[in-house]
């Protein structure tokens, strides 16, 4: 693994705007990670459209929290996640 994307892996379960509105992934092992889509430097269509985001759920992401141990991080309550 590089240093870039380091970290354990976790499928995303789920998702939440910051206070930027921007796309946070929620994953399972309780961290969130944000999923911009900030072309050129990072090209994420699938986060601008909730059907993109759907088609993600299960997909597994490095999460470096979880490398570092650290504790879960604070969600909001979305009814049914389905944003």
């Amino acid at each position: 693994m590089t240093k870039a994307n380091s970290g354990v892996q976790q499928p995303i379960i789920g998702y939440h705007l910051d206070d930027e509105r921007h796309w946070v992934a929620q994953l399972a092992c309780g961290h969130n990670q944000h999923v911009r889509h900030d072309p050129p430097m990072v090209r994420r269509e699938w986060v601008t459209t909730s059907a993109g985001r759907e088609s993600m759920l299960g997909f597994q992401l490095a999460c470096k929290k979880c490398a570092e141990g650290a504790p879960a991080d604070d969600r909001p309550f979305i009814p049914g996640n389905d944003q």
